[in-house]
């Protein structure tokens, strides 16, 4: 009798010999599993395209996608400025959060040095009573010689014993304190500890986007990479940028401690006086004048004043881009004084060399 055994194939399980309907259907089964396997692995082979655990890029979003040209360049440095404003946002609230901190724990310090020294007092006040208190007051007034002294030394008792209640009072309230402001410290440091590991993921993007950035910036050719890393010429006065003087002393002090700072480096997440970001560099120059303003540009943009282009004057914050991710000074002539990107120095630049999001005079 011939068998009906299909020819074994590799790395897979021979079937049995069909010898009834069950038999057939379970065949069929077979085929159109394998069928279906086919199919899944044809779909696996197109997406393949796509690495395992890769999002689809948007050519828009990731400048890498569209080759070495000094415009994308331009776009990774805004992407890296934005993660740098996320970076200072959080380093200040870091450290904010890390003075708060600092201060509770050492209110924490003393009121436990002060409860310690309440509990002292109330254990010796308690301790005298006990010594004193052997022999019931009744008795003590029949076996005195003179009852008026003992009602003077029971009358001060219960000065001492209201004193002594008093004083528990008190006792329990700063125990109440205490633990109120043990409670806000542990919370503190939790949201410190939070905003630590903010810190470090927004120093991780910029350090990702930067070294992207360069990357790009190496592939231009030399004239373009040169001509990128110069920047724009100091241009003539844009037509409806007044030429008048600082808005006030503490604006001129502010621009002419940015003025100082021309030539220093570009530094991500630096306020100088050594190297600066773009934000840091306002907010050291305006320190300098003695004026304290935030650290981001986002929070500078709504630090004082806001003026249109027709009203700038010199010290004024000039804020770019729709999400105010960079912000240099005013210096009058139609130019602004900021740090532009890393391998740039502080420079100045035509006041339009962007979209101005907003002008704040502080």
């Amino acid at each position: 009798m011939a068998s009906s055994r299909r020819p074994s194939q590799p790395g897979n399980p021979q079937p049995g010999p069909v010898r009834s309907g069950s038999g057939r259907a379970a065949v069929l089964g077979r085929v159109t599993a394998l069928t279906a396997a086919s199919a899944a692995v044809a779909q696996a082979a197109v997406l393949s395209a796509v690495p395992a655990g890769a999002e689809p890029r948007d050519p828009a979003q990731d400048p890498t996608a569209q080759g070495a040209t000094p415009g994308a360049v331009q776009r990774l440095y805004a992407q890296a400025e934005r993660a740098t404003e996320r970076y200072n946002a959080a380093e200040a609230h870091t450290e904010g959060l890390r003075r708060q901190v600092d201060r509770i724990q050492d209110r924490v310090a003393r009121g436990q040095e002060r409860l310690n020294r309440m509990r002292l007092a109330l254990a010796a006040l308690a301790g005298g009573q006990y010594r004193s208190g052997g022999v019931a007051p009744g008795l003590a007034l029949i076996l005195s010689e003179d009852p008026a002294h003992y009602l003077t030394k029971a009358a001060t008792l219960e000065r001492i014993g209201e004193r002594q209640a008093g004083q528990l009072r008190v006792f329990q309230a700063a125990q109440r304190t205490l633990r109120q402001q043990r409670a806000e410290a542990a919370a503190r440091l939790a949201r410190l500890e939070h905003s630590r590991k903010a810190v470090i993921r927004h120093k991780r993007a910029v350090r990702h986007k930067l070294a992207t950035a360069r990357r790009l910036l190496n592939a231009l050719s030399p004239g373009e990479r040169a001509a990128y890393l110069h920047g724009s010429p100091a241009a003539l006065q844009p037509s409806g940028v007044p030429d008048l003087p600082p808005s006030s002393p503490r604006a001129a002090a502010a621009l002419e401690a940015a003025r100082g700072a021309v030539g220093r480096p570009y530094a991500w997440g630096q306020a100088g006086p050594a190297a600066f970001d773009c934000s840091g560099l306002t907010q050291w120059a305006y320190g300098r004048a003695g004026v304290a303003i935030p650290r981001t540009s986002q929070q500078q943009a709504s630090a004082g004043q806001q003026v249109t282009l027709g009203h700038i004057r010199p010290g004024d914050l000039v804020v770019y881009r729709s999400d105010a991710g960079h912000v240099g000074m005013y210096a009058g002539d139609g130019r602004v004084i900021h740090a532009p990107y890393p391998g740039a120095r502080v420079r100045y630049d035509p006041v339009g060399m962007m979209p101005i999001s907003a002008i704040t005079r502080v």
